[in-house]
């Protein structure tokens, strides 16, 4: 995803790409090494120097925003990087302990922009269900929920936008828990069952909401499937541009998301 979200950067407009990428690989590994991205060299920053380089990069670039697709693994420890070096940054990983990040980052007071999506068409259909659900709670109560969300075999926890989408069918009276998410990450069965192009095994998302009604005789069913990254890569330039602007202008220093983009009308 840090690669769809570079490139997006390099063909945005506006916006300019710093080449340089922070690994978690040791400093052996990645010094004097270099990845390509749409033909522009970014430089692989190591698990030692990251902080020096960071710091050094804010310097030279004042407007500097980070952008962050790693692990879940790594999402805290990343943002307490980002905020103790005053960083503004945007980050689309999932996962992590999300209640201790808000809090880290709010209690930094650094601007930051995190969204477990970065796909503006999908973002408003996440909205959408939150307006429904806020607007109309218990509309669906009795009914049985099934979820089942298949993105390439290296994403190891659940969509986070699925997570943001069962919330808001809990609201609206459907009595499911994460836990019964079914994630597929098998490649035929991602073929066989999901419908998944071979060729979008590497990356894609796709997520399939079905409702029945107590008795069977209704069914409802939400889908959006996304083959590729670009999407994700598009609505991460806007999420920079849009976090600029609100630093640029001395807005409020909080942790926005991609409803506030969509609401400002910032996408391009």
């Amino acid at each position: 995803m840090g690669h769809a979200a570079a490139e997006a950067v390099v063909h945005g407009r506006g916006v300019q790409l710093v080449p340089y990428t922070v690994t978690g690989e040791p400093l052996e590994k990645t010094k004097g090494n270099v990845v390509g991205v749409s033909a522009v060299p970014v430089n692989l920053v190591g698990n030692e120097e990251k902080e020096d380089v960071l710091l050094k990069l804010k310097d030279d670039n004042p407007s500097l925003i980070i952008v962050d697709f790693t692990l879940p693994s790594a999402v805290n420890g990343n943002a307490l990087l980002y905020t103790s070096l005053g960083i503004p940054f945007v980050m689309g990983t999932t996962g992590g302990d999300r209640q201790k990040l808000m809090e880290d980052v709010v209690q930094s007071g650094v601007y930051a922009l995190i969204a477990p999506n970065m796909g503006k068409q999908v973002v408003a259909f996440q909205a959408m269900m939150e307006m429904m659900a806020e607007n109309f709670p218990g509309a669906f109560s009795g009914y049985t929920l099934t979820v089942t969300e298949s993105h390439q075999k290296t994403k190891v926890d659940t969509s986070g936008t699925a997570k943001a989408v069962v919330d808001s069918f809990q609201r609206l009276g459907l009595d499911f828990d994460v836990s019964q998410v079914e994630k597929v990450r098998d490649p035929g069965e991602q073929v066989s069952k999901m419908g998944v192009p071979e060729g979008a095994l590497a990356g894609h998302a796709f997520h399939t909401y079905h409702l029945v009604s107590p008795e069977g005789s209704v069914n409802f069913e939400f889908q959006h499937n996304v083959v590729g990254r670009s999407i994700y890569g598009e609505g991460t330039v806007d999420a920079c541009r849009f976090l600029a602007k609100k630093i640029q202008d001395g807005a409020e220093q909080r942790v926005y998301d991609m409803v506030d983009v969509l609401r400002a009308g910032a996408m391009r």
